[in-house]
């Protein structure tokens, strides 16, 4: 007798179906006492599909071992700059599913994504039009646009958090010292207006180095991002959106590693030749510049 939990081709004696489903029975039943509804639905829901994945595979207790000591060095090699669990749930695409359960669609509102494992407190704050690099290498970049509600009325001082890597595709927090770059907060003006210098995105991989970048190479995955610009976006009683927007033409693109892309938040980064006049008369010199709008629409809070 076989069930839909059976490896293809390898049948599961009916005892030995009923002897794993009398272990996830009574694993179930040892939560019922949890004065907590939600936590209690949370854990048994857990150890359903827990089990239910081990029973569908046929889990080795080799591979069990394995699982464990996978996740033994994410610990070890997590810390306070390094969150190796979040890019282990960002590349198995549980972030943006947790993301997308969390940001229901509402009217025409600006479109969520993945936070990501590189947001830090107590970013410096700049007046608009100011720079947000802080000496992080890459070509500037003028950004723009506005923050509204739903119904179209501008949010006047909403806060604006924006983050992203260097030329070199890294964050500030991976270069080991004390440096804060490329990351700061703004406040829109009365009419829900904002501006800043930041850097022009590029593509870059992310962390590598540790047990996610093995699985990713074991699997056959890149993990390279696309060239992105972070964002979260508050004010008062609306949604905080937390997301990015994209670099259109960027090959990585369709196959983005953390799944964060969205279409509506492909934007166009317009390269400005050497010489090129600023909107706010800054000089560059030679250097070449780009710039983009990005106008941001909140969802009420709650929704």
């Amino acid at each position: 007798m076989t069930d839909s939990l059976d490896t293809p081709g390898v049948p599961v004696p009916a005892d030995q179906q009923e002897r794993e489903a009398e272990i996830t029975r009574r694993v179930l039943e040892s939560f019922g006492d949890c004065t907590d509804p939600r936590l209690r639905q949370v854990m048994q829901a857990l150890v359903r599909h827990l089990h239910s994945f081990v029973r569908e595979v046929r889990l080795t207790e080799q591979e069990w071992d394995a699982g464990i000591e996978f996740l033994t060095r994410a610990g070890h090699i997590t810390d306070e700059r390094r969150q190796e669990f979040i890019l282990l749930s960002d590349v198995l695409g549980l972030s943006m599913q947790t993301v997308a359960v969390n940001n229901e669609a509402y009217g025409d509102a600006t479109e969520a994504t993945v936070f990501g494992p590189f947001f830090v407190e107590n970013s410096p704050e700049i007046e608009l039009g100011g720079d947000i690099a802080f000496g992080a290498a890459g070509d500037p970049c003028w950004v723009e646009g506005t923050v509204t509600d739903t119904a179209g009325k501008p949010v006047p001082g909403a806060r604006i958090e924006v983050w992203e890597a260097d030329e070199d595709g890294f964050y500030d927090t991976q270069y080991g010292d004390d440096r804060m770059a490329a990351r700061a907060h703004l406040f829109t003006d009365s009419e829900g207006r904002y501006r800043f210098w930041g850097l022009t995105p590029t593509p870059y991989p992310i962390p590598h180095d540790g047990p996610v970048g093995q699985l990713l190479a074991a699997t056959g995955r890149s993990p390279m991002r696309a060239s992105h610009l972070h964002f979260m976006v508050g004010g008062p009683a609306l949604r905080t959106l937390v997301t990015h927007i994209f670099v259109r033409g960027d090959e990585f693109l369709d196959s983005d590693s953390v799944f964060g892309v969205k279409e509506s938040l492909v934007k166009d980064f317009r390269t400005q030749p050497a010489g090129t006049p600023t909107p706010d008369g800054r000089d560059l010199g030679d250097r070449s510049w780009s710039r983009v709008r990005f106008d941001i629409v909140l969802a009420p809070d709650g929704t």
